[in-house]
């Protein structure tokens, strides 16, 4: 009997070397020095170390855990796991609301200063360079009942019926595509988390979660602004999809950051008209109309397009006997209208090899977003936005400390590999 306590007792026996080896490097490689340790009290104990709990949960993402009870689980049954992140394993471990409240309490700014540290010592072994980003954003389901497709409630998807389980999250709209003809779409209750990434390495650079209400080009701008603040994007080549193809983004891209863009055109449902060689345009008749004028607006021309017969008094010369054809007025027949762009979007060459070449780049967003996502991110297990936000960003330090660790071990090509890494541990 006194054998076998003595053989429990011994508790590196129920977690791998491997493992222990894993985290080892990876918490070395964590500067946790910005953030205090306790919070100031007068009163009452000091309670967990607030660096043992965020080493906890970089353990919970890199186990790809979802929930807070499986983190629990997992450090009774690893208890040197626990002891590593700082945890005294003497004494009880954190329960579910101590890691619940500090989710939800923890100021993110240091969790900011934790992710701008891993990025510049990557910027520093030259994996991150900046010289080419790519901006998207991710879907981040709600803990609540409505996402569910076997939920019957009525109006699920109504702006009004806010879920009472989460009073943060908002309504949303994922697309399968960015094919504006794509039909292929799904609402859903939730947050968005928008990430820059460096389209060389395919590593994070900058993150920001918003409710799922919120536009990508409305969170693209104060992003690459704040992001612009600590780590240098003058000259930048940006690279994004039609969602953030509006004139605000380019305007910021060329005179703030004096970079290029290099994002497709989003027609967003706008009429099309058939052109002659010449430019003018073709009415329905099939007879090329004349120009009759231009209007001009900050940004765009706006030409006026006018039917050749319109001062005819012959009701024969329309082939089609359009309607506006027979208007009783003086100037009968169609009017249509086309607009010249003279903003920098417009003088974009989109048909261009480089632009093209460029715009390839942007699947880096693509395969970040499936290895952000492995980490268990496409659903959120906490019911508010401060919890979601950083729980997020634990997410990018994880894997940002992961590429450093895989750099400075030697594994250069497992800096984008969690499971690879781990068993090479």
């Amino acid at each position: 009997m006194y054998q076998l306590q003595q053989v429990l007792n011994i508790i590196d026996l129920f977690t791998s070397q491997p493992k222990i080896d894993f985290y080892t490097s990876l918490f070395s490689n964590l500067d946790l020095s910005s953030i205090p340790e306790f919070p100031p009290s007068k009163f009452g104990p000091r309670g967990y170390s607030r660096h043992a709990l965020f080493r906890a949960i970089i353990v919970m993402k890199a186990e790809k855990f979802g929930e807070i009870s499986d983190l629990i689980d997992y450090l009774n049954n690893n208890l040197i796991i626990a002891h590593l992140c700082g945890f005294d394993i003497t004494k009880k471990l954190p329960s579910y609301w101590t890691f619940d409240r500090f989710l939800k309490n923890f100021d993110h700014k240091y969790l900011s200063y934790v992710m701008q540290n891993q990025v510049n010592i990557l910027k520093d072994f030259g994996l991150i360079s900046g010289e080419s980003i790519s901006l998207d954003s991710t879907p981040i389901k709600a803990n609540t009942k409505f996402n569910n497709p076997k939920c019957f409630s009525k109006n699920k998807f109504s702006k009004d019926n806010q879920p009472k389980s989460d009073k943060d999250c908002r309504l949303g709209v994922h697309t399968a595509s960015n094919d504006s003809s794509n039909k292929n779409f799904e609402f859903y209750w939730g947050y968005k988390n928008h990430i820059i990434i460096d389209s060389l390495s395919g590593l994070p650079i900058a993150e920001v979660t918003t409710p799922a209400n919120i536009p990508d080009f409305d969170a693209a701008i104060p992003l690459l602004s704040e992001t612009n603040n600590w780590f240098n994007l003058e000259g930048v080549n940006f690279i994004a999809d039609k969602g953030y193809d509006v004139k605000k983004v380019y305007s910021f891209v060329r005179d703030t950051l004096h970079g290029h863009c290099f994002i497709p055109l989003n027609k967003r449902g706008s009429k099309t008209h058939k052109l002659t060689d010449d430019g003018h345009v073709v009415c329905d008749a099939g007879i090329p109309m004349i120009k009759d004028g231009k209007e001009y607006f900050d940004g765009f021309i706006k030409q006026k397009h006018r039917c050749k017969y319109y001062k005819s008094k012959n009701d024969s010369l329309c082939p089609c006997h359009h309607p506006k054809y027979f208007n009783g007025k003086k100037y009968r027949g169609c009017i249509k209208y086309t607009s010249i762009s003279t903003d920098y979007r417009s003088s974009i060459d989109r048909n261009s090899i480089y632009f093209k070449s460029k715009y390839k780049l942007r699947t880096e967003s693509e395969r970040y977003n499936s290895r952000f996502k492995a980490l268990d991110f496409e659903r959120a297990y906490v019911r508010n936005i401060d919890s979601v936000s950083n729980l997020n960003t634990f997410g990018h330090i994880t894997l940002l400390t992961l590429a450093i660790v895989a750099y400075k071990s030697g594994n250069i090509d497992k800096i984008k590999s969690l499971d690879g890494l781990k068993r090479l541990a």
